[in-house]
């Protein structure tokens, strides 16, 4: 296994495959991800360890999405079973995708344990004590202000604090899945495979930020033609599952398209 570094345009390619993959099979894709959203939701009600559980399952997931992202670029139909791809190799496969799923749970929540208590928690006090209804009073009141700037400080420190987290582990289940590539070295050569990159990424997280201000533009358009506020309303959680569905689909192409397999490369090291 080998490293590719490719132009900044190519990050704008896997943009528009991973539409075109999408709109190939909508449904298909749409399915898998409501599938997995709704055994997460069903997993999270477990008492203590529902939270980890769901977050542990991601990596697998991602493996499954990007397992059906490979069968619709090969012209086939992606059946359900994909979904659990990562749980049907073999043993040390799995072994190694629960470990694999059991750090990025264990990051995760680190960070949300972290942000949680750089929080005061005082914007749902303050809605609370509203009724949980949101009024133009409400948002005109200064203590309101205040919390929503803190819950959006807070919100700006968790992303910075995910952001390594994304970048260890973007390609390390596809490299664990398919590449044999053991648990720490697969979270090494994701992060040396995304910042060898990173021109592409930025042009490729850019690209997702546009569609994602289009659709929403779009609806917005869409709501102000029909004269009726609530279309925009509800129509934004479709929407932005949509998009992120979307997203899940263009995983495969990133990886694919940043390291190649080597026939002679029998020893799990990667010539980065």
């Amino acid at each position: 296994m080998k490293l590719r570094v490719v132009p900044a345009r190519t990050g704008a390619q896997w943009v528009r495959e991973g539409l075109r993959m999408f709109f190939k099979q909508p449904l298909a894709f749409a399915g898998l991800f409501f599938v997995f959203m709704a055994f997460s939701q069903v997993v999270g009600w477990l008492p203590l360890v529902g939270d980890f559980i769901g977050l542990a399952l991601v990596p697998a997931f991602t493996v499954g999405m990007m397992a059906a992202s490979r069968a619709v670029e090969a012209g086939q139909f992606p059946m359900p079973s994909l979904l659990i791809s990562a749980f049907r190799a073999s043993p040390a496969k799995t072994r190694a995708m629960l470990l694999l799923g059991a750090a990025y749970a264990a990051a995760v929540m680190l960070i949300v344990v972290f942000t949680s208590l750089a929080s005061d928690g005082k914007l749902n006090e303050l809605l609370a004590a509203q009724g949980g209804q949101v009024t133009p009073e409400t948002m005109r009141d200064p203590a309101v202000q205040e919390a929503m700037r803190a819950s959006m400080r807070q919100w700006m420190l968790a992303s910075v604090l995910y952001l390594p987290i994304s970048v260890l582990f973007w390609h390390a289940p596809a490299l664990v899945h398919w590449h044999d590539v053991p648990v720490v070295k697969s979270l090494f050569f994701s992060a040396v495979g995304v910042l060898r990159n990173l021109r592409a990424y930025l042009v490729y997280f850019m690209g997702w930020m546009m569609v994602t201000m289009v659709a929403w533009l779009a609806l917005l358009m869409v709501a102000g033609v029909l004269g009726n506020v609530r279309i925009a309303a509800a129509g934004m959680l479709p929407v932005s599952l949509a998009i992120a569905t979307m997203v899940m689909a263009s995983l495969w192409p990133t990886f694919r398209d940043s390291f190649e397999a080597d026939p002679t490369d029998n020893d799990h090291v990667a010539r980065l």
